[in-house]
């Protein structure tokens, strides 16, 4: 079982040293960067990955162009700002003293996230489980602009492994609230509209309020105090805004056919 860890990169020099060291147990590291003017690729170099740059096609397409690139079948997908824990090391080094045919295709892992000086137990944010570890020929990465995941083909075995992929996505509050406003707000209002999905004035109303409830009271946010309570408030907020965004593309959307029916 041969593997290559991938991770892709735009000016990730404060996290790129620590992710390559958290899989330095792979038998390849290959770093595929979207032209960081850092000093992203160095390090890594100097972590003795191997370095590919390609400009920025999106999550899903970059994340496939790694496993397409990559030297080994098998690929754990790293993002830089996750590292894997001893635990989930353990667990892949036992994986690699099996015979191929005790392998499953594909194999999933629990994604703990540190967050206001804790790791989080509620709110929708844990276990969530991703699929890092898979069989390239196996499975392809999908998803038009967020939540990218790697998906299996039909009848793919696909397991659990022990032991938690850490996560350092967000560094503060005002961290948090440009992560909604600038990326998954948007990039989802977008995914939304292109799925053929609408909203409304009443949804946009609504959608803070459930969001709120069902991360904090419904998924046990509760469970992590503050730092939950945080996290309940910024749901509500991506929510909130999510939904006036798709509003604001329909409209325009609206605008534009209006337009094109009235042209002689």
């Amino acid at each position: 079982m041969k593997i290559t860890a991938t991770i892709i990169t735009l000016n990730e020099e404060e996290n790129i040293g620590a992710a390559c060291a958290s899989v330095a147990w792979a038998d390849e590291v290959l770093v595929v960067d979207a032209g960081s003017t850092d000093h992203t690729c160095a390090i890594a170099r100097a972590c003795g990955a191997r370095v590919v740059q390609r400009p920025w096609p999106g999550f899903a397409r970059q994340k496939q162009f790694a496993a397409e690139s990559a030297t080994h079948d098998w690929i754990f997908s790293l993002d830089a700002d996750e590292r894997v824990s001893a635990e989930l090391a353990d667990s892949i080094a036992r994986l690699r003293t099996l015979d191929e045919k005790a392998l499953a295709d594909g194999y999933r892992i629990a994604r703990r996230s540190f967050y206001m000086g804790r790791w989080i137990r509620g709110g929708g944010w844990y276990p969530d489980y991703q699929l890092r570890l898979y069989h390239r020929a196996r499975g392809r990465w999908q998803g038009a602009y967020v939540h990218e995941s790697v998906k299996m083909e039909a009848g793919a075995r696909v397991e659990t492994l022990r032991g938690d992929l850490l996560h350092y996505s967000i560094r503060d509050a005002a961290h948090h609230h440009r992560m909604i406003g600038e990326r998954y707000a948007p990039l989802g209002a977008r995914q939304m509209f292109e799925a053929g999905r609408r909203t409304s004035p009443l949804a946009i109303a609504l959608a803070g309020p459930l969001a709120f409830v069902r991360s904090f009271v419904l998924k046990g946010g509760f469970r992590d105090g503050l730092a939950g309570y945080a996290i309940a408030r910024f749901a509500a907020h991506h929510a909130f805004l999510k939904h006036l965004m798709l509003w604001e593309l329909q409209r325009k959307s609206a605008r534009a056919s209006s337009a094109r029916q009235t042209e002689p």
